[in-house]
């Protein structure tokens, strides 16, 4: 792990997106009525995506444990993709990126899962960091 003792303690916030791509619009809709046999998908993957972004540091053993202060998590259907967008924040010595990435994927992993059964032709893509702030460098639209 990188020594971090020395570091100062700064706001910091990442936004990270997965794209869950569904094969059907039959799929769409039921998610939006929701009808999926597994449950309400998008909040199912919301509290997934919450403990994806807390359990980071306990499944990549180069980060750090740290605060997350806020955490938030957000849909957009697009067509057949579902944009999946996870924002973290904490004041803290190292940044969050990671932890926001992990929580996109554990949301659209958790969102295959659950589509499964009624699409077998359920995608993800795009995982990426979009924004960074804080630390000695603020990345934005990546």
């Amino acid at each position: 792990m990188v020594d971090i003792t020395q570091k100062q303690s700064t706001n910091r916030t990442a936004i990270a997106q997965a794209i869950v791509k569904v094969s059907s619009m039959v799929t769409i809709d039921a998610i939006k009525k929701g009808t999926v046999p597994k449950g309400d998908v998008f909040s199912m993957s919301k509290a997934a995506g919450f403990l994806g972004v807390k359990k980071t540091a306990d499944l990549l053993p180069d980060c750090h444990p740290l605060p997350v202060e806020h955490c938030a998590i957000e849909y957009e259907i697009n067509g057949l993709d579902i944009i999946v967008k996870v924002m973290v924040k904490t004041f803290y010595k190292t940044g969050v990126e990671v932890e926001a990435m992990h929580g996109a994927s554990v949301v659209a992993l958790n969102m295959y899962d659950m589509l499964k059964p009624i699409d077998k032709g359920v995608e993800i893509h795009h995982i990426k960091l979009l924004k960074k702030t804080g630390g000695k460098s603020d990345i934005e639209n990546i």
